[in-house]
């Protein structure tokens, strides 16, 4: 008939018997039959075989499995939830250092992330550190004035002279002022970083800058009969010549500089400024005519409140200037130092100091 067929028997000796048959044909044409016989047996034992070997590739799936767990879990899950609680330790416990584990020996993601997060931590404790050490040296700044102005005000009352009431207001307007210069100067301290980070950098044009702020001191002059000079070497006397930063926070470094020059400087001295190409950029430079600085202070002049000034000049500085102008310049990518400008030596054979020298190096555009 041309169909396919199958049945199941038991032979003599009691074994079941499978047998399929097929028809052999072409076309619509019949020419005879194909039958395949086995025992039920053979089947039996493949099928079993194939479920044993589905059952081991199981198996391994499941132990490669396990294994990948547990080596995920220990190489990533894990360290990723040791950083996660270290971080919420850090900001549950603000004030305790916390240190963060150290993976930064692996090559991967995690290692970077640890890293990442322990420059992250030690960034923020020290700034921490940086803005308690600044209040501490603000409160004991700021107490000085305070206690010199208590004692006179409750001393002006007793004064029975005109001279005594005289010199004791002298005292409260200088203290005022000073009060005054502080304030200012510690509110624009605290927050420069913010302002300098808000700010996007723009060319500034060095040579008007300065061409400007030395016209400015030599028509104010501020108290103190010093000129100024400004010169140009090399190809800045001829181009323009730009750094990239904030314009005015670099003409507040260079008017910090006149200020001090002017005012160590004698009268009818002079204050010199010289700006130069240089290999990693510009450099400006300002003389003065002044005594000098310490060797001793050379670096402590660029710390908060440090001054060494006379205490009759110091009304009108609060010790900032300078530490302001460094982290001006820092934040620009440069740098700031003092140094002594050297003389002829003395009939001793030692050398003299002739004045102080400024000098600011910015990174060209």
């Amino acid at each position: 008939s041309g169909q396919k067929g199958s049945m199941v028997r038991i032979n003599e000796r009691g074994e079941v018997i499978v047998s399929v048959a097929v028809p052999v044909q072409r076309f619509r044409e019949v020419y005879g039959a194909l039958m395949l016989s086995t025992q039920g047996g053979d089947i039996d034992q493949m099928v079993t075989a194939e479920r044993l070997a589905i059952l081991k590739v199981g198996g391994v799936a499941a132990a490669v499995m396990i294994v990948l767990s547990v080596l995920l879990a220990s190489t990533i899950a894990g360290p990723v939830r040791r950083l996660a609680d270290s971080a919420e330790r850090v900001r549950r416990r603000i004030r305790t250092r916390v240190e963060i584990p150290d993976f930064t020996r692996r090559r991967d993601e995690i290692g970077h992330l640890s890293g990442a997060l322990r420059d992250m931590t030690d960034a923020l404790y020290n700034r921490m550190e940086a803005i308690e050490m600044f209040a501490a040296d603000v409160a004991h700044e700021l107490k000085n004035p305070l206690t010199s102005l208590r004692s006179a005000v409750e001393t002006l009352p007793l004064a029975r002279s005109e001279n005594s009431r005289t010199r004791l207001l002298a005292v409260i307007e200088h203290d005022v002022k000073r009060l005054d210069r502080l304030i200012s100067d510690i509110s624009d301290a605290s927050r420069l970083d913010a302002e300098l980070q808000r700010q996007d950098m723009a060319p500034v044009d060095v040579r008007r800058l300065l061409s400007t702020l030395t016209s400015v001191a030599n028509e104010t002059k501020l108290g103190h009969d010093v000129a100024v000079q400004v010169r140009f070497e090399g190809r800045i006397a001829n181009d323009t010549f730009s750094v990239p930063g904030h314009d005015s926070r670099l003409g507040q470094v260079i008017s910090n500089l006149l200020v001090n020059a002017q005012s160590f400087s004698n009268a009818g001295g002079k204050v010199r400024i010289v700006c130069r190409r240089v290999k990693s950029g510009i450099e400006i430079v300002v003389d003065d005519d002044g005594p000098g600085i310490r060797d001793d202070a050379l670096e402590r002049i660029f710390e908060r409140f440090y001054t060494d000034r006379p205490h009759q000049g110091f009304g009108q500085n609060s010790g900032l200037g300078l530490s302001i102008s460094k982290q001006i310049i820092e934040a620009h990518g440069g740098h700031i130092w003092a140094e002594n400008r050297p003389g002829p030596a003395n009939a001793d054979g030692e050398a003299t100091v002739t004045g102080a020298r400024f000098v600011v190096r910015l990174p060209a555009s």
